[in-house]
């Protein structure tokens, strides 16, 4: 084994160390040192679907002048730009076949170069004066499809207008005006909503292009299928690796002082980030283009080992670490309500860990209430390891015990605290149908309610976290001092009080408020922020609830 693979596998299990320590639900506290203080968050990990944005007042101060005075002129002038290339996209796109490709003619080239130009002068505007580019760009014969990451937001579209690539499209895009014309000039794939076949038809299309011997324009990718604050590489979908022709990766960095780019699903939204980054006097992007990456044979049979190879040398080269997130993980962090997930919670690596023992895999709400049931019965019996397995029907695996260290205490578990758990994983948006299943749990059969030290078990396995203070809270609830209160007691106590959680300081962090639209549990849940569509083969181990759409 060499050194870097060493030194990878070290990394590795200091990161999963890591989780343990920093994630674990059990009652007991959290300690990581953490600039001198205790903190119950990980001083390494960093949940890569949050952007929590701070301010120094000298920077705030700074944003105030911009806003009234450089902000308006680059927002204006960003416009005209944009309405200024649609007439060279127009013309060009007339009368040229969608199915086929045609030799570049001599006007088409001074079109390409022309909105080139402009799209370079649009980005000019809004502060990105330097575009750093490193690395050699491989011809279409060379690499048919190129891979970016690491995905962080919709200004990732600076390295497209820059090359003019296609990309991948939601076939609605092209209907909206200006935009459309714009977008149908690069020729992208497009991916339709209403077509169940869609998906099969995209990568077969993707094949065509990518065997034209590069004819074809290329095909720029974002292979991580959502937008991160850049803090790691989360799971590569296969879709762009599936053709199994040569790929060329691409890195994006952008280091500025403030990382004003990054555009997760908690945190600013996308105003916000178009704001504060036109407020900068200067935005930093680099582009670095990798090696082109030839597959083994191998990896043309599976290219879930194509992608996994490729990340690994696009991270080594970012210098980040690799999790095996993806975007029905990040599911979890898209859901609103009383009871919307901290950056802390362990959910996460709860999501990851059933995905890839397949335990999510035909989980229905019959299911889940047949878990219930059981975990019921069991009157509170903890469980060692050997008998967690028994009951999830495994082996003794890595990933079942880093399922039991994330619930167990002193050896042991209970395994209702891992029902409520999965609920959650499996179905983001209905806290409250979790909630009353935890109730019907722990609930004395005698008078249906459930204590003070329940609640507790009850709250803090919901929101993963480690330490939830519900001593004031059930006080709150429990006004006639009955000792116990029922799901009836606390859904009305909930509508009365939605932000209980932080009225009640349950939690030592507190839970950053999702700067999208709010949804309520029964409203449709959004898809994948950034601009291009996903269309790899749906992951059999994804429950169906978490495949539903937000317009990009």
């Amino acid at each position: 084994m060499g050194v870097d693979s060493v030194k990878r596998e070290a990394e590795r299990w200091l990161f999963k160390i890591d989780l343990k320590r920093t994630m674990r639900i059990p009652n007991r506290k959290l300690h990581t040192a953490v600039d001198g203080g205790d903190s119950g968050v990980s001083a390494h990990f960093k949940n890569p679907f949050v952007h929590e944005l701070r301010c120094t007042p000298l920077q705030k101060l700074k944003i105030a002048v911009m806003s009234v005075t450089l902000f308006p002129v680059r927002l204006l002038f960003a416009a005209f730009m944009m309405l200024l290339a649609w007439p060279f996209a127009f013309v060009a796109t007339v009368g040229r076949s969608e199915d086929a490709v045609e030799p570049l003619s001599w006007w088409r080239g001074l079109v390409d170069l022309a909105l080139k130009a402009i799209m370079r002068a649009m980005w000019f505007s809004g502060g990105f004066h330097w575009v750093r580019v490193k690395g050699r760009p491989a011809l279409p014969s060379e690499a048919p499809i190129l891979t970016m990451a690491p995905h962080s937001s919709y200004f990732d579209a600076i390295p497209v207008t820059m090359t003019m690539a296609s990309i991948v499209m939601k076939a609605e895009s092209k209907d909206i005006p200006v935009w459309g014309t714009l977008i149908k000039f690069i020729r992208p794939v497009f991916v339709s909503r209403s077509d169940q076949d869609s998906r099969r038809k995209t990568v077969e299309e993707i094949k065509r292009r990518a065997c034209s011997d590069g004819k074809w324009p290329q095909i720029m990718i974002f292979p991580e299928g959502t937008c991160t604050n850049r803090s790691c590489l989360i799971a590569f979908k296969p879709g762009a690796f599936i053709p199994g022709v040569p790929v060329q990766p691409v890195l994006l960095r952008y280091p500025n002082e403030m990382d004003t780019i990054s555009w997760t699903w908690q945190g600013p939204g996308a105003f916000k980030i178009l704001w504060l980054t036109l407020c900068q006097l200067h935005n930093f992007v680099e582009i670095e283009y990798l090696p082109t990456y030839t597959p083994s044979e191998e990896e043309k049979e599976d290219p879930a080992l194509f992608a996994s190879n490729v990340r690994r040398i696009m991270a080594k080269a970012l210098g980040l670490p690799i999790i095996d997130y993806s975007f029905e993980d990040c599911q979890l962090a898209m859901a609103k309500g009383p009871l919307r997930l901290p950056t802390h919670t362990c959910l996460l690596e709860l999501a990851r860990l059933v995905r890839s023992l397949g335990l999510k895999t035909r989980v229905t709400d019959e299911v889940l209430h047949e878990e219930a049931s059981r975990a019921h019965k069991m009157c509170g019996s903890r469980l060692d390891l050997e008998s967690f397995a028994q009951y999830l029907n495994k082996s003794t695996t890595e990933a079942v015990q880093d399922i039991f260290s994330l619930f167990e205490e002193h050896g042991k578990m209970d395994v209702r605290e891992y029902v409520i758990a999965l609920s959650v994983v499996c179905r983001p948006f209905r806290y409250l149908e979790t909630i009353k299943l935890a109730f019907r749990m722990f609930e004395a059969q005698e008078d249906g309610g459930v204590v003070e030290d329940e609640l507790a078990i009850i709250l803090k396995t919901a929101l993963g976290v480690g330490d939830f203070a519900v001593c004031d809270l059930f006080r709150a609830i429990d006004c006639q001092d009955k000792g116990k209160i029922t799901f009836d007691d606390f859904c009305r106590f909930m509508e009365n009080c939605p932000d209980f959680v932080e009225q009640y300081h349950c939690l030592l962090e507190p839970i950053p408020q999702h700067s999208r639209e709010s949804t309520s549990p029964s409203e449709s849940r959004p898809s994948t922020n950034g601009f291009c569509a996903d269309f790899s083969p749906r992951d059999p181990n994804t429950h169906s609830d978490a495949h539903c759409k937000k317009q990009d």
